[in-house]
Protein backbone atom coordinates (compact mmCIF):
# COMPACT_ATOMS: atom_id res chain seq x y z
CA UNK A 1 0.00 0.00 0.00
CA UNK A 2 2.73 2.44 0.69
CA UNK A 3 4.08 1.45 -1.95
CA UNK A 4 1.44 2.28 -4.67
CA UNK A 5 1.09 6.13 -2.46
CA UNK A 6 4.58 6.86 -3.32
CA UNK A 7 4.35 5.51 -7.09
CA UNK A 8 1.36 7.91 -7.10
CA UNK A 9 3.18 10.88 -5.71
CA UNK A 10 6.14 11.01 -7.68
CA UNK A 11 4.75 9.67 -10.87
CA UNK A 12 5.94 6.94 -13.09
CA UNK A 13 9.01 4.55 -11.60
CA UNK A 14 12.48 4.88 -13.15
CA UNK A 15 13.60 1.37 -12.36
CA UNK A 16 17.85 1.04 -12.37
CA UNK A 17 18.98 -2.29 -13.61
CA UNK A 18 20.57 -4.17 -10.52
CA UNK A 19 23.94 -4.77 -13.32
CA UNK A 20 24.34 -1.25 -13.47
CA UNK A 21 24.99 -0.58 -9.98
CA UNK A 22 27.03 -3.58 -9.66
CA UNK A 23 29.39 -3.03 -13.40
CA UNK A 24 30.51 0.68 -11.89
CA UNK A 25 30.75 -0.56 -8.07
CA UNK A 26 33.16 -3.38 -9.28
CA UNK A 27 34.97 -1.36 -11.54
CA UNK A 28 36.23 0.81 -8.96
CA UNK A 29 36.08 -1.07 -5.91
CA UNK A 30 38.25 -3.60 -7.76
CA UNK A 31 41.02 -1.45 -8.05
CA UNK A 32 41.95 -1.26 -3.93
CA UNK A 33 41.16 -4.82 -3.54
CA UNK A 34 43.51 -4.53 -0.43
CA UNK A 35 41.62 -1.50 1.61
CA UNK A 36 38.40 -3.42 0.88
CA UNK A 37 39.81 -6.67 2.26
CA UNK A 38 40.98 -4.95 5.47
CA UNK A 39 37.42 -2.35 5.62
CA UNK A 40 35.75 -5.85 5.36
CA UNK A 41 37.37 -7.35 8.02
CA UNK A 42 37.16 -4.50 10.52
CA UNK A 43 33.42 -4.78 9.83
CA UNK A 44 33.41 -8.61 10.40
CA UNK A 45 35.00 -8.21 13.41
CA UNK A 46 32.86 -5.09 14.71
CA UNK A 47 29.70 -7.35 14.00
CA UNK A 48 31.45 -10.11 16.39
CA UNK A 49 31.78 -7.88 18.85
CA UNK A 50 28.52 -6.44 18.92
CA UNK A 51 27.03 -9.83 19.30
CA UNK A 52 29.24 -10.90 22.36
CA UNK A 53 28.21 -8.05 24.52
CA UNK A 54 24.90 -8.72 25.22
CA UNK A 55 25.94 -12.66 25.75
CA UNK A 56 27.86 -10.95 28.29
CA UNK A 57 25.11 -9.10 29.84
CA UNK A 58 22.74 -12.23 29.90
CA UNK A 59 25.36 -14.07 32.49
CA UNK A 60 25.87 -10.67 34.04
CA UNK A 61 21.97 -10.07 34.64
CA UNK A 62 21.10 -14.43 35.71
CA UNK A 63 24.41 -14.18 37.94
CA UNK A 64 23.25 -10.94 39.78
CA UNK A 65 19.57 -12.27 40.04
CA UNK A 66 21.14 -15.46 41.28
CA UNK A 67 23.56 -14.05 43.99
CA UNK A 68 26.60 -14.75 42.82
CA UNK A 69 29.66 -13.10 44.64
CA UNK A 70 30.69 -10.01 43.51
CA UNK A 71 33.89 -10.51 42.02
CA UNK A 72 32.44 -12.36 39.88
CA UNK A 73 29.97 -9.68 38.60
CA UNK A 74 32.66 -7.02 38.44
CA UNK A 75 34.99 -9.29 36.61
CA UNK A 76 31.87 -9.39 34.23
CA UNK A 77 31.41 -6.23 33.93
CA UNK A 78 35.22 -5.54 32.83
CA UNK A 79 34.83 -7.93 30.03
CA UNK A 80 32.02 -5.92 29.05
CA UNK A 81 33.50 -2.84 29.35
CA UNK A 82 36.78 -4.17 27.02
CA UNK A 83 35.03 -5.30 24.21
CA UNK A 84 32.80 -2.33 24.24
CA UNK A 85 36.32 -0.47 23.61
CA UNK A 86 38.09 -2.35 21.56
CA UNK A 87 34.08 -2.50 19.09
CA UNK A 88 34.58 1.53 19.32
CA UNK A 89 38.44 1.43 18.87
CA UNK A 90 37.50 -1.32 15.36
CA UNK A 91 34.38 0.96 14.25
CA UNK A 92 36.23 4.15 13.91
CA UNK A 93 39.06 2.07 11.88
CA UNK A 94 35.96 0.70 9.87
CA UNK A 95 34.65 4.18 9.15
CA UNK A 96 37.64 5.59 8.19
CA UNK A 97 38.72 2.70 5.88
CA UNK A 98 35.31 3.20 3.91
CA UNK A 99 35.67 6.32 3.64
CA UNK A 100 38.88 6.00 2.05
CA UNK A 101 37.22 3.13 -0.24
CA UNK A 102 34.30 5.63 -1.00
CA UNK A 103 36.77 8.84 -1.82
CA UNK A 104 39.50 6.90 -4.01
CA UNK A 105 36.54 5.10 -6.20
CA UNK A 106 34.82 8.91 -6.34
CA UNK A 107 38.08 10.11 -7.04
CA UNK A 108 38.88 7.70 -10.37
CA UNK A 109 35.18 8.02 -11.02
CA UNK A 110 35.78 11.73 -11.50
CA UNK A 111 39.15 11.13 -13.93
CA UNK A 112 37.29 8.68 -15.79
CA UNK A 113 34.24 10.86 -16.56
CA UNK A 114 36.24 13.84 -17.37
CA UNK A 115 38.67 12.58 -19.71
CA UNK A 116 35.70 11.19 -21.33
CA UNK A 117 34.39 14.18 -21.44
CA UNK A 118 37.35 15.70 -22.88
CA UNK A 119 37.00 12.75 -25.67
CA UNK A 120 33.75 13.57 -26.70
CA UNK A 121 33.88 16.35 -30.08
CA UNK A 122 31.80 19.27 -30.34
CA UNK A 123 28.39 18.35 -31.45
CA UNK A 124 28.25 17.06 -27.77
CA UNK A 125 29.40 19.93 -26.31
CA UNK A 126 27.86 22.52 -28.24
CA UNK A 127 24.44 20.78 -26.42
CA UNK A 128 25.84 21.35 -22.93
CA UNK A 129 27.05 24.34 -20.36
CA UNK A 130 29.87 24.28 -19.30
CA UNK A 131 28.28 24.27 -15.64
CA UNK A 132 26.24 21.11 -16.34
CA UNK A 133 29.47 18.82 -17.20
CA UNK A 134 31.10 20.08 -14.01
CA UNK A 135 27.53 19.27 -12.22
CA UNK A 136 27.62 15.80 -14.44
CA UNK A 137 31.59 14.96 -13.29
CA UNK A 138 31.79 16.03 -10.22
CA UNK A 139 28.21 15.93 -8.63
CA UNK A 140 26.87 13.01 -9.55
CA UNK A 141 30.59 11.40 -8.88
CA UNK A 142 29.69 13.09 -5.05
CA UNK A 143 26.87 11.86 -4.77
CA UNK A 144 28.08 8.01 -5.72
CA UNK A 145 30.41 9.02 -3.09
CA UNK A 146 28.22 7.04 0.06
CA UNK A 147 27.12 4.40 -2.49
CA UNK A 148 30.86 2.94 -3.06
CA UNK A 149 32.37 3.85 0.64
CA UNK A 150 29.51 2.01 2.24
CA UNK A 151 27.07 -0.13 0.00
CA UNK A 152 28.98 -3.51 -0.83
CA UNK A 153 30.57 -3.71 2.50
CA UNK A 154 28.26 -2.82 4.90
CA UNK A 155 25.78 -4.64 2.93
CA UNK A 156 27.68 -8.27 3.24
CA UNK A 157 28.12 -7.14 6.89
CA UNK A 158 24.55 -6.39 7.48
CA UNK A 159 23.57 -9.66 6.06
CA UNK A 160 26.14 -11.65 8.09
CA UNK A 161 24.48 -9.74 11.54
CA UNK A 162 21.25 -10.93 10.36
CA UNK A 163 21.57 -14.33 9.70
CA UNK A 164 23.88 -14.75 13.28
CA UNK A 165 21.31 -12.72 15.61
CA UNK A 166 18.83 -15.28 13.85
CA UNK A 167 20.91 -18.06 14.16
CA UNK A 168 21.67 -16.93 17.83
CA UNK A 169 18.43 -16.32 18.71
CA UNK A 170 16.75 -19.70 17.50
CA UNK A 171 19.43 -21.19 19.56
CA UNK A 172 18.27 -19.58 22.44
CA UNK A 173 14.76 -20.03 21.83
CA UNK A 174 12.77 -21.50 18.43
CA UNK A 175 9.84 -19.43 19.27
CA UNK A 176 11.68 -15.99 19.57
CA UNK A 177 13.70 -16.94 16.30
CA UNK A 178 10.27 -18.00 14.37
CA UNK A 179 8.38 -14.81 15.69
CA UNK A 180 11.47 -12.11 14.96
CA UNK A 181 13.21 -13.67 11.61
CA UNK A 182 9.36 -13.98 10.38
CA UNK A 183 9.20 -9.82 11.25
CA UNK A 184 12.61 -9.30 9.57
CA UNK A 185 11.91 -11.13 6.48
CA UNK A 186 8.42 -8.92 5.88
CA UNK A 187 10.23 -5.83 6.82
CA UNK A 188 13.35 -6.57 4.40
CA UNK A 189 10.43 -7.48 1.44
CA UNK A 190 8.43 -4.16 2.01
CA UNK A 191 11.87 -2.04 2.04
CA UNK A 192 13.18 -3.57 -0.75
CA UNK A 193 10.11 -3.15 -3.18
CA UNK A 194 10.49 1.08 -2.22
CA UNK A 195 14.27 0.45 -3.70
CA UNK A 196 13.01 2.36 -6.98
CA UNK A 197 10.45 4.73 -5.68
CA UNK A 198 12.49 7.81 -5.17
CA UNK A 199 14.54 7.69 -8.13
CA UNK A 200 12.82 9.82 -10.90
CA UNK A 201 12.26 12.68 -8.16
CA UNK A 202 16.45 12.32 -6.83
CA UNK A 203 17.41 12.15 -11.02
CA UNK A 204 14.63 15.20 -11.57
CA UNK A 205 16.59 17.01 -8.30
CA UNK A 206 19.97 16.09 -10.21
CA UNK A 207 18.45 17.81 -13.25
CA UNK A 208 17.68 20.51 -11.50
CA UNK A 209 20.94 21.15 -9.83
CA UNK A 210 22.85 20.70 -13.60
CA UNK A 211 20.58 23.19 -15.14
CA UNK A 212 20.62 25.85 -11.86
CA UNK A 213 24.54 25.43 -11.75
CA UNK A 214 24.30 25.63 -15.92
CA UNK A 215 22.94 28.85 -15.83
CA UNK A 216 25.43 30.71 -12.92
CA UNK A 217 28.26 29.73 -15.30
CA UNK A 218 26.87 31.29 -18.30
CA UNK A 219 25.69 34.52 -16.33
CA UNK A 220 28.93 34.88 -14.53
CA UNK A 221 30.78 34.30 -17.93
CA UNK A 222 28.93 37.52 -19.36
CA UNK A 223 28.76 39.52 -16.24
CA UNK A 224 30.71 42.17 -18.35
CA UNK A 225 27.86 42.44 -20.58
CA UNK A 226 25.39 42.28 -18.03
CA UNK A 227 26.21 45.22 -16.04
CA UNK A 228 26.54 46.83 -18.93
CA UNK A 229 23.23 46.34 -20.47
CA UNK A 230 21.71 47.29 -16.62
CA UNK A 231 20.65 43.60 -16.78
CA UNK A 232 21.38 42.44 -13.06
CA UNK A 233 17.33 42.41 -11.95
CA UNK A 234 16.41 40.34 -15.17
CA UNK A 235 19.17 38.01 -14.28
CA UNK A 236 18.33 37.81 -10.73
CA UNK A 237 14.90 37.03 -11.38
CA UNK A 238 15.99 33.71 -13.65
CA UNK A 239 18.27 32.93 -11.13
CA UNK A 240 14.88 32.72 -8.56
CA UNK A 241 13.08 31.14 -11.17
CA UNK A 242 15.50 28.08 -11.48
CA UNK A 243 16.04 27.95 -7.20
CA UNK A 244 12.24 27.61 -6.91
CA UNK A 245 11.99 24.88 -9.18
CA UNK A 246 15.11 23.29 -7.70
CA UNK A 247 13.57 23.43 -4.11
CA UNK A 248 10.41 22.15 -5.27
CA UNK A 249 12.28 19.42 -6.94
CA UNK A 250 13.64 18.56 -4.06
CA UNK A 251 11.49 18.79 -1.15
CA UNK A 252 9.34 16.35 -3.14
CA UNK A 253 12.61 14.05 -3.16
CA UNK A 254 12.95 14.03 0.39
CA UNK A 255 9.55 14.05 1.25
CA UNK A 256 9.34 10.52 -0.46
CA UNK A 257 12.39 9.96 0.99
CA UNK A 258 11.33 10.16 4.45
CA UNK A 259 8.39 8.48 3.88
CA UNK A 260 10.59 5.58 3.14
CA UNK A 261 12.49 6.42 6.32
CA UNK A 262 9.99 6.99 8.58
CA UNK A 263 8.78 3.46 7.39
CA UNK A 264 12.05 2.01 8.69
CA UNK A 265 11.30 3.36 11.88
CA UNK A 266 7.87 2.15 12.42
CA UNK A 267 9.00 -1.62 11.60
CA UNK A 268 12.24 -0.47 14.31
CA UNK A 269 9.91 0.12 17.14
CA UNK A 270 7.47 -2.58 16.36
CA UNK A 271 10.39 -5.17 16.17
CA UNK A 272 11.30 -4.21 19.93
CA UNK A 273 8.04 -4.69 20.91
CA UNK A 274 7.58 -7.92 19.76
CA UNK A 275 11.03 -8.78 20.99
CA UNK A 276 9.51 -7.68 24.76
CA UNK A 277 6.39 -9.23 23.74
CA UNK A 278 7.54 -12.86 23.32
CA UNK A 279 10.32 -12.36 25.60
CA UNK A 280 7.78 -11.78 28.14
CA UNK A 281 5.91 -14.81 27.35
CA UNK A 282 8.70 -17.19 27.47
CA UNK A 283 9.79 -15.91 30.98
CA UNK A 284 6.25 -16.47 32.31
CA UNK A 285 6.15 -19.95 31.09
CA UNK A 286 9.67 -20.42 32.68
CA UNK A 287 11.85 -21.08 29.84
CA UNK A 288 13.85 -18.27 29.42
CA UNK A 289 15.91 -16.02 32.19
CA UNK A 290 15.49 -13.09 32.76
CA UNK A 291 18.68 -12.66 31.30
CA UNK A 292 17.77 -13.93 28.30
CA UNK A 293 14.97 -11.67 28.02
CA UNK A 294 17.51 -9.33 28.16
CA UNK A 295 19.78 -10.75 25.39
CA UNK A 296 16.61 -11.52 22.99
CA UNK A 297 15.65 -7.21 23.63
CA UNK A 298 19.41 -6.38 22.67
CA UNK A 299 19.36 -9.05 19.56
CA UNK A 300 16.40 -7.35 18.59
CA UNK A 301 17.72 -4.24 19.07
CA UNK A 302 21.00 -5.58 16.46
CA UNK A 303 18.39 -6.96 14.22
CA UNK A 304 16.85 -3.54 13.38
CA UNK A 305 20.17 -1.97 12.22
CA UNK A 306 20.84 -4.17 9.44
CA UNK A 307 16.71 -3.54 8.83
CA UNK A 308 18.07 0.00 9.52
CA UNK A 309 20.79 0.13 7.21
CA UNK A 310 19.06 -1.42 4.63
CA UNK A 311 16.53 1.28 4.88
CA UNK A 312 19.63 3.76 4.68
CA UNK A 313 21.54 2.18 2.19
CA UNK A 314 18.15 2.02 0.18
CA UNK A 315 17.60 5.25 0.41
CA UNK A 316 21.21 6.32 -0.77
CA UNK A 317 20.99 3.60 -3.61
CA UNK A 318 17.89 5.38 -4.40
CA UNK A 319 19.98 8.95 -4.90
CA UNK A 320 22.51 6.97 -6.17
CA UNK A 321 20.54 5.57 -8.75
CA UNK A 322 19.42 9.18 -10.30
CA UNK A 323 23.48 9.57 -10.53
CA UNK A 324 24.20 6.05 -11.97
CA UNK A 325 21.53 6.72 -14.90
CA UNK A 326 23.01 10.08 -15.57
CA UNK A 327 26.52 8.78 -15.70
CA UNK A 328 25.54 6.22 -17.70
CA UNK A 329 24.29 8.67 -20.60
CA UNK A 330 27.14 10.25 -20.19
CA UNK A 331 29.55 7.29 -20.81
CA UNK A 332 27.27 6.00 -23.18
CA UNK A 333 27.62 8.96 -25.04
CA UNK A 334 30.32 8.46 -28.60
CA UNK A 335 32.17 10.82 -30.24
CA UNK A 336 30.65 11.44 -34.13
CA UNK A 337 34.89 11.85 -35.24
CA UNK A 338 36.46 8.72 -33.87
CA UNK A 339 40.58 7.35 -35.18
CA UNK A 340 41.16 6.41 -38.19
CA UNK A 341 43.43 3.33 -39.39
CA UNK A 342 46.60 5.44 -38.88
CA UNK A 343 48.11 6.81 -41.95
CA UNK A 344 51.19 9.05 -40.89
CA UNK A 345 51.83 12.53 -42.85
CA UNK A 346 55.09 13.33 -43.92
CA UNK A 347 57.74 16.04 -42.98
CA UNK A 348 57.88 19.28 -43.67
CA UNK A 349 55.16 21.93 -45.33
CA UNK A 350 51.96 20.07 -45.57
CA UNK A 351 49.92 20.47 -49.25
CA UNK A 352 45.95 20.35 -48.37
CA UNK A 353 42.98 19.77 -50.49
CA UNK A 354 39.37 20.01 -50.06
CA UNK A 355 37.50 18.00 -52.35
CA UNK A 356 33.80 18.82 -53.13
CA UNK A 357 33.46 19.25 -49.25
CA UNK A 358 29.78 20.26 -47.93
CA UNK A 359 29.23 20.51 -44.49
CA UNK A 360 26.27 21.67 -42.09
CA UNK A 361 26.09 21.62 -38.31
CA UNK A 362 23.77 19.39 -37.28
CA UNK A 363 20.41 19.12 -38.99
CA UNK A 364 20.68 22.99 -39.98
CA UNK A 365 21.59 24.78 -43.32
CA UNK A 366 24.35 24.35 -45.02
CA UNK A 367 27.71 26.25 -44.30
CA UNK A 368 29.83 24.64 -46.69
CA UNK A 369 28.94 23.56 -50.15
CA UNK A 370 31.06 21.73 -52.28
CA UNK A 371 34.00 23.25 -51.61
CA UNK A 372 37.33 22.08 -53.98
CA UNK A 373 40.34 23.12 -53.42
CA UNK A 374 43.91 22.59 -53.76
CA UNK A 375 46.55 24.66 -52.14
CA UNK A 376 50.24 23.90 -52.70
CA UNK A 377 52.97 22.94 -49.76
CA UNK A 378 55.04 25.83 -48.47
CA UNK A 379 52.79 28.76 -49.75
CA UNK A 380 50.72 31.17 -47.77
CA UNK A 381 46.99 31.20 -48.53
CA UNK A 382 44.91 34.08 -47.27
CA UNK A 383 40.93 32.99 -46.42
CA UNK A 384 38.43 35.88 -47.12
CA UNK A 385 34.48 36.15 -46.65
CA UNK A 386 32.35 37.64 -44.77
CA UNK A 387 30.99 36.60 -41.45
CA UNK A 388 29.35 33.28 -41.93
CA UNK A 389 30.89 32.74 -45.20
CA UNK A 390 32.27 29.61 -44.06
CA UNK A 391 35.72 30.41 -43.30
CA UNK A 392 35.93 29.06 -39.68
CA UNK A 393 33.95 25.89 -40.47
CA UNK A 394 36.99 25.59 -43.01
CA UNK A 395 39.70 25.40 -40.25
CA UNK A 396 37.69 23.24 -37.44
CA UNK A 397 37.48 20.65 -40.50
CA UNK A 398 41.09 21.07 -40.95
CA UNK A 399 41.49 20.03 -37.12
CA UNK A 400 38.90 17.21 -37.51
CA UNK A 401 36.78 19.22 -35.01
CA UNK A 402 33.48 17.66 -36.98
CA UNK A 403 33.89 15.47 -40.57
CA UNK A 404 32.39 16.91 -43.63
CA UNK A 405 29.07 15.53 -44.77
CA UNK A 406 30.07 15.16 -48.48
CA UNK A 407 33.61 14.57 -49.68
CA UNK A 408 36.77 14.39 -48.01
CA UNK A 409 39.86 16.61 -46.68
CA UNK A 410 43.03 15.87 -47.75
CA UNK A 411 45.97 16.59 -45.82
CA UNK A 412 49.57 15.74 -47.24
CA UNK A 413 47.70 13.37 -49.80
CA UNK A 414 45.64 11.50 -47.35
CA UNK A 415 42.36 11.60 -45.72
CA UNK A 416 42.59 12.80 -42.44
CA UNK A 417 39.92 10.33 -41.51
CA UNK A 418 42.46 7.70 -41.98
CA UNK A 419 44.72 9.64 -39.45
CA UNK A 420 45.16 9.23 -35.78
CA UNK A 421 43.40 12.43 -34.39
CA UNK A 422 46.51 13.04 -32.13
CA UNK A 423 48.72 12.75 -35.20
CA UNK A 424 46.46 14.90 -37.09
CA UNK A 425 46.57 17.71 -34.23
CA UNK A 426 50.71 17.34 -33.55
CA UNK A 427 50.93 18.38 -37.85
CA UNK A 428 48.38 21.39 -37.68
CA UNK A 429 48.65 24.54 -35.48
CA UNK A 430 46.34 27.65 -34.92
CA UNK A 431 46.79 30.83 -33.27
CA UNK A 432 43.51 31.76 -32.51
CA UNK A 433 42.24 35.63 -32.25
CA UNK A 434 41.01 34.81 -29.17
CA UNK A 435 43.71 33.30 -27.08
CA UNK A 436 42.90 31.09 -23.85
CA UNK A 437 45.18 30.55 -21.60
CA UNK A 438 44.64 28.65 -18.59
CA UNK A 439 45.62 29.14 -14.42
CA UNK A 440 49.14 27.70 -14.13
CA UNK A 441 52.54 28.18 -14.51
CA UNK A 442 54.02 30.18 -18.02
CA UNK A 443 55.61 26.50 -18.80
CA UNK A 444 52.94 24.75 -18.82
CA UNK A 445 50.83 27.44 -20.64
CA UNK A 446 53.36 26.97 -23.30
CA UNK A 447 53.74 23.33 -23.18
CA UNK A 448 49.97 22.58 -22.82
CA UNK A 449 51.10 20.74 -19.26
CA UNK A 450 54.03 19.21 -21.10
CA UNK A 451 56.74 18.35 -18.83
CA UNK A 452 59.35 16.62 -21.27
CA UNK A 453 59.54 20.20 -23.12
CA UNK A 454 63.48 21.35 -22.36
CA UNK A 455 63.38 24.88 -20.22
CA UNK A 456 66.00 25.50 -22.71
CA UNK A 457 63.85 24.98 -25.33
CA UNK A 458 61.30 27.41 -24.15
CA UNK A 459 63.65 30.10 -23.33
CA UNK A 460 65.13 30.19 -26.91
CA UNK A 461 61.39 30.25 -28.16
CA UNK A 462 60.72 33.19 -26.02
CA UNK A 463 63.79 34.69 -27.39
CA UNK A 464 62.89 34.43 -31.08
CA UNK A 465 59.31 35.66 -29.96
CA UNK A 466 60.94 38.80 -28.68
CA UNK A 467 60.16 38.07 -25.15
CA UNK A 468 62.87 37.88 -23.43
CA UNK A 469 62.47 41.25 -21.93
CA UNK A 470 58.56 40.25 -20.62
CA UNK A 471 60.08 37.06 -19.10
CA UNK A 472 62.86 38.87 -17.04
CA UNK A 473 60.23 40.48 -15.02
CA UNK A 474 58.96 37.72 -14.14
CA UNK A 475 59.04 36.75 -10.59
CA UNK A 476 59.65 32.76 -10.73
CA UNK A 477 60.69 32.33 -14.55
CA UNK A 478 59.19 29.72 -16.30
CA UNK A 479 57.38 28.51 -12.59
CA UNK A 480 55.48 31.71 -12.59
CA UNK A 481 51.64 31.61 -11.97
CA UNK A 482 48.92 33.01 -14.46
CA UNK A 483 46.07 34.19 -13.42
CA UNK A 484 42.84 32.84 -15.17
CA UNK A 485 42.11 33.48 -18.45
CA UNK A 486 45.27 35.48 -18.65
CA UNK A 487 44.94 37.97 -15.99
CA UNK A 488 47.71 40.72 -15.49
CA UNK A 489 49.30 40.10 -19.18
CA UNK A 490 48.40 42.66 -22.28
CA UNK A 491 46.03 41.03 -25.41
CA UNK A 492 49.78 41.52 -26.94
CA UNK A 493 51.47 39.76 -24.46
CA UNK A 494 48.76 36.78 -24.59
CA UNK A 495 48.89 36.28 -28.64
CA UNK A 496 52.57 36.47 -28.38
CA UNK A 497 52.88 32.91 -26.07
CA UNK A 498 50.00 31.55 -28.20
CA UNK A 499 52.34 32.48 -31.28
CA UNK A 500 54.95 30.72 -29.11
CA UNK A 501 53.50 27.53 -28.91
CA UNK A 502 52.72 26.62 -32.24
CA UNK A 503 56.98 27.72 -32.54
CA UNK A 504 57.12 24.74 -29.51
CA UNK A 505 54.72 22.53 -31.66
CA UNK A 506 56.75 22.52 -34.85
CA UNK A 507 54.03 21.75 -37.41
CA UNK A 508 53.80 21.64 -40.81
CA UNK A 509 50.32 23.13 -41.49
CA UNK A 510 49.76 26.63 -39.35
CA UNK A 511 46.36 28.49 -39.16
CA UNK A 512 46.58 32.14 -38.36
CA UNK A 513 42.94 33.26 -37.26
CA UNK A 514 43.69 37.02 -37.43
CA UNK A 515 46.19 36.60 -35.33
CA UNK A 516 47.20 40.08 -35.18
CA UNK A 517 44.06 41.70 -35.15
CA UNK A 518 44.30 43.25 -31.51
CA UNK A 519 48.03 44.15 -31.08
CA UNK A 520 49.51 47.23 -30.50
CA UNK A 521 51.75 48.51 -33.12
CA UNK A 522 54.85 47.67 -31.65
CA UNK A 523 54.24 44.38 -30.28
CA UNK A 524 52.31 43.56 -34.25
CA UNK A 525 55.86 44.83 -35.59
CA UNK A 526 56.94 41.74 -33.09
CA UNK A 527 54.38 39.28 -34.39
CA UNK A 528 54.98 40.10 -38.26
CA UNK A 529 58.74 39.36 -37.72
CA UNK A 530 57.74 35.67 -35.89
CA UNK A 531 55.75 34.98 -38.64
CA UNK A 532 57.72 35.28 -41.10
CA UNK A 533 59.93 33.58 -39.78
CA UNK A 534 57.44 30.97 -38.77
CA UNK A 535 55.91 30.56 -42.48
CA UNK A 536 59.41 29.32 -43.63
CA UNK A 537 59.27 25.48 -43.94
CA UNK A 538 55.45 25.52 -43.26
CA UNK A 539 51.95 25.64 -45.23
CA UNK A 540 50.07 28.76 -43.65
CA UNK A 541 46.70 29.21 -43.94
CA UNK A 542 45.40 33.54 -42.62
CA UNK A 543 41.80 33.96 -41.88
CA UNK A 544 41.93 37.58 -42.96
CA UNK A 545 40.22 40.64 -42.56
CA UNK A 546 42.92 43.39 -42.78
CA UNK A 547 44.72 44.72 -45.93
CA UNK A 548 47.96 44.13 -44.04
CA UNK A 549 47.41 40.48 -43.59
CA UNK A 550 46.63 40.17 -46.92
CA UNK A 551 49.85 41.49 -48.05
CA UNK A 552 52.22 38.49 -47.26
CA UNK A 553 49.69 36.00 -48.66
CA UNK A 554 50.50 34.20 -51.81
CA UNK A 555 47.50 32.51 -52.62
CA UNK A 556 43.77 34.07 -52.26
CA UNK A 557 40.68 32.20 -51.91
CA UNK A 558 36.89 34.02 -51.00
CA UNK A 559 33.70 32.20 -50.24
CA UNK A 560 30.62 33.63 -49.96
CA UNK A 561 27.62 31.67 -48.24
CA UNK A 562 29.47 28.73 -48.27
CA UNK A 563 31.15 29.05 -51.76
CA UNK A 564 34.42 28.99 -53.16
CA UNK A 565 33.69 32.06 -55.88
CA UNK A 566 37.69 32.61 -56.40
CA UNK A 567 40.89 31.53 -56.18
CA UNK A 568 44.41 32.30 -57.63
CA UNK A 569 47.66 33.71 -56.97
CA UNK A 570 47.31 37.19 -55.07
CA UNK A 571 49.29 39.22 -57.26
CA UNK A 572 47.40 37.64 -60.53
CA UNK A 573 44.05 38.67 -58.80
CA UNK A 574 45.40 41.77 -57.62
CA UNK A 575 46.40 43.18 -60.56
CA UNK A 576 43.25 41.68 -62.84
CA UNK A 577 40.34 44.57 -62.51
CA UNK A 578 37.36 42.15 -63.01
CA UNK A 579 38.41 40.06 -59.79
CA UNK A 580 36.36 40.44 -56.51
CA UNK A 581 39.53 40.52 -54.96
CA UNK A 582 40.57 43.63 -56.67
CA UNK A 583 37.41 45.27 -55.96
CA UNK A 584 37.90 44.28 -52.83
CA UNK A 585 40.97 46.08 -52.60
CA UNK A 586 39.22 49.39 -53.71
CA UNK A 587 36.51 49.80 -51.31
CA UNK A 588 38.43 48.62 -48.57
CA UNK A 589 38.92 44.92 -47.16
CA UNK A 590 38.07 45.46 -43.52
CA UNK A 591 34.57 47.03 -44.67
CA UNK A 592 33.57 44.69 -46.93
CA UNK A 593 34.53 41.52 -45.70
CA UNK A 594 33.24 42.83 -41.50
Amino acid sequence: MTTRVLQRLMGPRTRVPLRQYGALLLKYIRQQKGLVALSSVLILANIGLQLVNPQIMRYFIDEAVAGSPLGRLVAAAGVFIAVALVQQVIGVLATYTSGQVGWNATNALRSDLARHALSLDMPFHNSRTPGEMIERIDGDSETLGGFFSTFAVHILGNIIMLVAVLALLFRENWLAGLALSTFAFVSIVVIIRMRNVSVASWRANREASTETYGFIEERLAGREDIRTSGAQSHIMKGYFDHMWSWFRVRVRAYAIASVVANTAQFINSASLALSLLVGAYLFYEDWITIGTVFLIYQYSRLLNRPVNSVSYEMEELQQAGASVIRIHDLLSARPEVIDGRGVRFPDGPLPVRFDSVSFAYGSGESVLRDVTLNFRAGRVLGLLGRTGSGKTTMTRLLFRLYDPDEGRVLIGGEDIREARISDLRARVGLVPQDVRLFHGTVRDNLTFFDRSVPDVHLLNVLGEMNLTRWYDTLPDGLDTMLQPDGGGLSSGEAQLLAFARVFLKDPGLVILDEATSRLDPSTEASIKRAIDRLVRGRTVLIVAHHLATIQRCDDIVILENGRLVEAGEREALASDPTTRFHRLLQTGLKEVLS
